[in-house]
């Protein structure tokens, strides 16, 4: 893995310091029971480490069930009509 795929990864997916701050544990056999006990989406690396993607988690942390439709970013578009 090049060190631009290990940056875009990094900030799609939570890192070792935000998923042991979630979770109170920095073990991640700790971790993994954590996210099952309360319900976490998770993937696992090779080393067994709990992988969470951001926006999962912003949503979970936010109280809204995460979905395939809420977790798809919104477009917008900048609107001036009500600038003078």
């Amino acid at each position: 893995m090049n060190s631009s795929t290990q940056l875009q990864m990094a900030s799609e997916t939570l890192s070792d310091d935000e998923l042991a701050t979630i979770t109170g544990y920095k073990t991640p056999s700790f971790q993994r029971q954590w996210l099952t006990r309360n319900a976490w989406e998770y993937v696992l690396t090779g080393a067994q480490r709990p992988v969470v993607g951001r926006v999962y988690a912003r949503l979970k942390l936010a109280g809204v069930k995460p979905s395939a439709s809420n977790a798809v970013a919104e477009t917008w578009s900048l609107d001036l009509s009500r600038v003078s």
